[in-house]
């Protein structure tokens, strides 16, 4: 198969070295990367010879001049900060180019509208990176669950404590307005993954909404979900603090513990071969994420009635 031609944009971001190494790895070429921070050394380990611009203007026209001669760029993958992933997407499709973009691939419902017309209009393609629905253990997940019975309702757990420090809240990540919040930042991809498995939602509800944690319960068709998402270094258990670790992740399926903690490591190159041989996840597979995630961003917290999540504290506890 003849080597791909590809630009990035958002290349000194942390998740942009999973997307260097899947482009490196299924055998395709970087030809030009921006981003407005120039601390980008990490692409001599990929691509020495890729052209680099901290200018939008510039990597815009640099795409013209290799279009006037001859070189085409046929995907654009997108790093960048949440709210600008629609204007990158647009400037990958006027430039004929398929744009594969990170999560959550837009932050509002009727974007994903818009952009459809787009694609519809160029003929070019919107591929997202929903990496999690590749795992093993969660492909396994979801036929356990498609090949059970029809109209069961599962209760599940979900918890995601990923610690970070002050700087997130001084970035563009701790500004709901360009990152979605906790639920759309940290949460996405967990959102994607339950509907995707146990189906559309039914009802959501918000318990908890502070900048560094949110919680709530999420009815689909086939699972009630009680969540909790946090940003707080204090919500690890103490066990897992003694050991030194900063992240902690658990899925429980009817009491029982989904183990998928290994096997992340080449999941981006997954996706990127998946999209390669024309069978990437568009941009209808990211839309009931975008709205779940949107709905938990302008909903008003409420007290829980009864049962909530065990990782909620309440005042009086």
């Amino acid at each position: 198969m003849t080597p791909k031609n590809f630009g990035l944009i958002g290349v000194a971001g942390y998740i942009a070295v999973r997307h260097l190494k899947a482009i490196k790895d299924t055998g395709n070429n970087l030809l030009a990367s921006l981003d407005r921070f120039d601390s980008v050394g990490l692409i001599d380990s990929y691509f020495p010879r890729s052209d680099f611009f901290v200018e939008f203007e510039r990597f815009d026209r640099h795409f013209d001049k290799l279009k006037r001669t001859g070189t085409k760029i046929d995907y654009v993958s997108i790093c960048s900060p949440n709210y600008l992933h629609d204007s990158h997407i647009r400037f990958a499709l006027r430039h004929h180019a398929d744009a594969i973009c990170e999560k959550p691939i837009v932050l509002n419902p009727w974007n994903v509208d818009a952009l459809q017309e787009i694609e519809n209009e160029t003929g070019n393609k919107i591929y997202t990176v929903l990496q999690l629905r590749l795992h093993p253990k969660i492909k396994e997940l979801r036929n356990m669950i498609l090949n059970g019975p029809e109209n069961k309702i599962y209760d599940v757990d979900l918890t995601y404590i990923t610690s970070r420090g002050n700087w997130y809240f001084i970035s563009w990540k701790g500004d709901i307005q360009k990152s979605g919040g906790v639920a759309t930042n940290i949460g996405i991809h967990f959102f994607d993954m339950l509907s995707w498995i146990f189906g559309p939602p039914k009802n959501n509800i918000v318990h908890l909404s502070d900048p560094d944690k949110a919680a709530g319960f999420l009815e689909l068709k086939n699972a009630r979900i009680r969540w909790f998402l946090s940003l707080d270094f204090n919500d690890i258990p103490d066990s897992l603090k003694q050991e030194g670790q900063r992240t902690y992740r658990s899925v429980r399926v009817e009491g029982e513990e989904i183990e998928f903690s290994e096997g992340f490591t080449d999941l981006h190159t997954l996706t990127y071969h998946e999209i390669l041989a024309g069978r990437g996840f568009g941009i209808e597979d990211a839309r009931q994420s975008v709205e779940i995630a949107y709905t938990i961003r302008n909903l008003k917290p409420v007290e829980p009635a009864g049962d909530y999540h065990p990782m909620i504290k309440r005042d009086n506890q």
